[in-house]
């Protein structure tokens, strides 16, 4: 049986998009990295094809990971103290398909089109502790330096500003320092200072359940996620 160990990645783009419960014409984002688009990213970079019969048995191998994303604030330039807030962008988009649009009486509107709205966070940058075995974690390390297909935060359009792996694998010990450090902290920051996401087992007080964990990205909406449950945690310390 492989050892357990950790390994760091620093989610940093001008826009990100972590979608969870948004369906048809509103796209909303969560506040934070979702599960299911960590790994979707790490799929990506191994090369797994959500066409392929065997995409589910892949995605399996995920499931001992555990995984905490924390806020790691931008500040203003010459103001180390002066963190910049988190700012969400509504796009809006008027989208007339080629086929044109279905009514709910059957018909086909060939001259209508569909309003969207897509969400995306703005100045947002965030780290990911994912635990579990050392030989699957060094796997995942490996693809990120020379992924198979480009890795991107959500969308497309959100595109990584700085290389995605910050450290290990390693004990964990090692890797959230080093991971401060990749983000410019001094290193010795408690996790405490920091608001963060980890899981937790139901029973938890202040547990609470997203609807993220992937099970297949080609299945049809509705059999693509299972549940997975977390802990919000504000941070107790001033920054």
């Amino acid at each position: 049986m492989s050892a357990e160990a950790c390994l760091a990645l620093l989610l940093d783009a001008p826009m990100q998009s972590w979608g969870h419960a948004s369906r048809f014409e509103r796209r909303t984002t969560a506040l934070h990295p979702t599960r299911s688009g960590v790994f979707g990213l790490l799929a990506a970079a191994l090369g797994i094809d959500k066409h392929d019969d065997d995409e589910a048995t892949k995605l399996a191998r995920f499931a001992p990971l555990r995984v905490t994303t924390v806020t790691l604030p931008r500040h203003e330039r010459g103001h180390r103290r002066a963190e910049l807030p988190i700012v969400r962008l509504e796009d809006y988009h008027t989208v007339g398909p080629r086929e044109g649009i279905r009514r709910a009486s059957g018909k086909v509107d060939k001259d209508a089109t569909v309003q969207t709205y897509r969400h995306y966070l703005l100045d947002a940058r965030f780290g990911v502790l994912i635990e579990g075995p050392a030989d699957l974690l060094g796997e995942l390390a490996a693809a990120l330096r020379d992924p198979v297909w480009g890795v991107w935060f959500g969308r497309k359009c959100c595109l990584p500003a700085t290389p995605l792996l910050a450290a290990g694998p390693a004990p964990a010990a090692e890797v959230w320092p080093a991971l401060l450090r990749h983000a410019g902290y001094v290193g010795d920051e408690p996790l405490a200072r920091f608001d963060h996401v980890r899981e937790c087992p139901p029973d938890e007080p202040g547990a609470d359940v997203i609807d993220d964990a992937p099970l297949g990205y080609g299945r049809p909406i509705g059999e693509r996620h299972a549940p997975r449950w977390i802990r919000r945690i504000t941070r107790t310390t001033v920054p």
